[in-house]
C-alpha cells in the first residue's frame, strides 16, 4: 500500500503508470457502452473495499469525483465531512487515524496545513491520499495532464504555460509534474507571486510577461487569483497585482492553437473572462470528468491494485 501525498514523492515511471492505467481505464468503460455514471466497471476491482472522504475544505469536484471513482471500482464510500468528526472537537489527528485505520480501506483528506496530512498520514495504517492542501493538489494535477494528453498527445517535450498567481498548490504540483514527465514549463506571473522553488530547474522558465510566458505554447492555464487558504485582508492589493495576467481572448491570441484548462470554479471576469473558460480551446469540463478516471488511478495505486 502507498499514500498519495504529492507528485514529488512519485518516480516518473511510478506516474507514467498511474496516468496510463487511467487513460486505459476510461477507454475500456468508454467501450462498454452506456451506462449508469455510478454503475461498477466489469472487474469491480475494489469490491468490499471502503474509503473515507474526511474534508475540512468545501469541495465539489473532488468529493463527487472520489465518491463516483470507488463506485465504479465496485467499493464505497463515506462522507464523513470534516466538522461532524470528534477530530474537530478535540480528538488528536493521530488518534483519528488510528481509527479511521480500523474501519476503512483508505481516507481521502482534503484541509489546509499540509502538515495535517502528513500527521494523519504518519499515524494511519492504510493509505492516505491527499485531496488537497496548501502545498498540493496532486489529483487535479493528474486528471489536467490525462485531459491534455486526451486533446493534444504525449505531453512531454511540450510547453504548457501558467499564468497569474504561481505561489499556490496547483502551480507547485504543476512544477513537481514538470520535471517527472519532461515538458516545458512556462510561468508568466508577479514577482510577489512566482514560485521560490525553481531557480535550478532547467524546464521552468519565469517571466513577468504574460505575453512572453504563453507564446508557443500547447496549452495555457491559470487559478482563481483568491484561493481558500489565502487572507482576506490582502484581498483587493492580490487583484490589483494580478489584473494584468488575465487569461482573456487577447491573451489566448498569441498562443494561437492552444488549448486553455483551469481546475475549477473559477472566478469569472476576475482570472479568465467567459470568452475563453466558455470557448472552444476550453477543456475545463473535459478536466472535471477526468478528475473520476484519475482518482480511479490513485485508488489502484495506493491499494496494489494497479493493473
Amino acid at each position: 500500500m502507498a499514500d498519495f501525498l504529492d507528485l514529488e514523492s512519485l518516480s516518473p515511471g511510478k506516474l507514467r503508470e498511474i496516468l496510463n492505467a487511467a487513460a486505459a481505464r476510461k477507454q475500456v468503460r468508454m467501450k462498454a457502452g452506456p451506462r449508469g455514471k455510478g454503475a461498477p466497471d466489469g472487474d469491480a476491482p475494489l469490491s468490499g473495499h471502503v474509503l473515507a472522504l474526511v474534508f475540512e475544505k468545501p469541495s465539489t469536484r473532488t468529493r463527487v469525483s472520489f465518491n463516483i471513482a470507488m463506485r465504479q471500482l465496485g467499493g464505497e464510500s463515506l462522507d464523513l465531512g470534516g466538522a461532524a468528526l470528534q477530530l474537530q472537537h478535540g480528538e488528536s489527528i493521530g488518534d483519528t487515524a488510528k481509527v479511521l485505520s480500523r474501519y476503512v480501506d483508505a481516507v481521502v483528506f482534503r484541509t489546509g496545513d499540509h502538515k495535517r496530512l502528513e500527521a494523519l498520514s504518519g499515524a494511519s495504517e492504510i493509505p492516505v491520499i491527499n485531496g488537497l492542501s496548501d502545498r498540493a493538489h496532486p489529483c487535479q494535477v493528474l486528471a489536467d495532464i490525462l485531459t491534455f494528453e486526451e486533446h493534444r498527445g504525449c505531453i512531454e517535450g511540450r510547453t504548457l504555460s501558467w499564468v497569474g498567481d504561481a505561489r499556490n498548490n496547483m502551480a507547485n504540483s504543476w512544477i513537481a509534474a514538470s520535471g517527472k514527465l519532461g515538458f516545458k514549463f512556462k510561468i508568466g506571473a508577479p514577482e510577489r507571486f512566482a514560485p521560490a522553488n525553481v531557480a535550478n530547474a532547467g524546464n521552468i522558465e519565469l517571466t513577468t510577461d504574460p505575453v512572453h510566458a504563453v507564446r508557443e505554447s500547447d496549452c495555457v492555464m491559470t487559478d482563481t487569483w483568491i484561493s481558500m487558504s489565502d487572507d482576506a485582508g490582502g484581498i483587493e492589493e492580490r487583484r490589483r497585482l494580478l489584473a494584468p495576467y488575465q487569461v482573456n481572448e487577447a491573451l489566448m491570441a498569441q498562443a494561437p492553437g492552444a488549448l486553455f484548462m483551469h481546475c475549477l470554479p473559477a472566478h469569472r471576469g476576475e482570472e479568465v473572462t467567459d470568452g475563453v473558460l466558455d470557448g472552444e480551446a476550453s477543456a475545463a469540463l473535459d478536466e472535471v470528468a477526468n478528475r473520476v478516471h484519475a482518482q480511479k488511478a490513485v485508488l489502484l495505486h495506493c491499494l496494489d491494485s494497479l493493473a
